[in-house]
């Protein structure tokens, strides 16, 4: 429930950003070309706010932020103080008149632009293409823990996402794929994933159909509590020990534990 209030708010403020961009592009395009705005409104329906600004001019903000208006003085909608028919947006050249309604999308644009740059410079969270265990077809490849992928098929990777997308785009031709790394000890290494052991029916392509678990996905094997008078206890094991191995078989996280008891 929390997800989808999340999403409807941020549905509304990214509404609301493009409606106050596209009208602050008719808005200042008219200023600055001698038409007179009387209201300049984000949302429809009942005014939640409302100010009257020194040049005349009403703002507004309501109700219903799916759209906004500028409403401009004009000849055809009513009565026009003649000191003011210059002003009319009926008044202007066709030239005009087509530059302040192509304003809002243009400024939408603008926008769209504006975020994407702003977006690609700041960038977004991500993790390192670092392996926390191999597993699969990555196994059988002789790929290790502690690799960290440099290159698929010569493409540079610097992100999961990077890793992602490529392996992805590998596994669909289901063809050997050269996958550099620099392995745990600091050794570039070049290794062969042999896609071609991915089942021909094999919808999932992602990193864990092919047998990578990134190293951010493991929760250490870390003991939180001890049950008084469970094996656990009686073998000696309190909270804080860290499981390193079960038996023969080697603990890198909890999911191993259980698979190794």
């Amino acid at each position: 429930m929390g997800n989808f209030f999340g999403s409807i708010w941020w549905l509304v403020v990214t509404l609301g950003l493009l409606v106050t961009f596209h009208e602050f592009g008719h808005f200042i395009v008219a200023r600055k070309l001698g038409v007179k705005v009387l209201r300049f409104s984000v949302g429809f329906g009942r005014a939640l706010w409302r100010r009257v600004g020194k040049d005349g001019t009403e703002y507004v903000v309501a109700a219903i932020p799916l759209g906004g208006y500028v409403k401009m003085l004009d000849e055809r909608e009513g009565e026009v103080d003649p000191a003011e028919a210059h002003l009319s947006f009926n008044r202007k050249s066709v030239a005009t008149r087509f530059a302040i309604v192509a304003a809002g999308p243009i400024f939408n644009l603008v926008f769209a632009v504006a975020a994407f740059w702003a977006m690609f410079v700041i960038g977004k969270p991500d993790f390192q293409p670092l392996v926390g265990k191999v597993e699969g077809i990555a196994l059988a490849s002789g790929f290790e823990r502690g690799d960290r992928i440099v290159k698929v098929a010569g493409e540079p990777v610097l992100t999961w996402t990077d890793a992602t997308l490529f392996l992805a785009k590998a596994a669909i031709d289901r063809l050997p794929t050269p996958v550099e790394v620099v392995d745990a000890r600091g050794s570039t290494r070049v290794r062969t994933l042999d896609l071609t052991q991915m089942a021909p029916q094999a919808h999932d392509l992602g990193i864990r159909a092919i047998g990578f678990v990134p190293s951010q996905f493991l929760i250490p094997a870390v003991v939180a509590e001890v049950s008084a008078g469970k094996p656990a206890a009686r073998a000696g094991i309190v909270p804080g020990d860290r499981l390193l191995s079960v038996g023969a078989v080697e603990i890198v996280d909890w999911s191993d534990v259980s698979a190794a008891l």
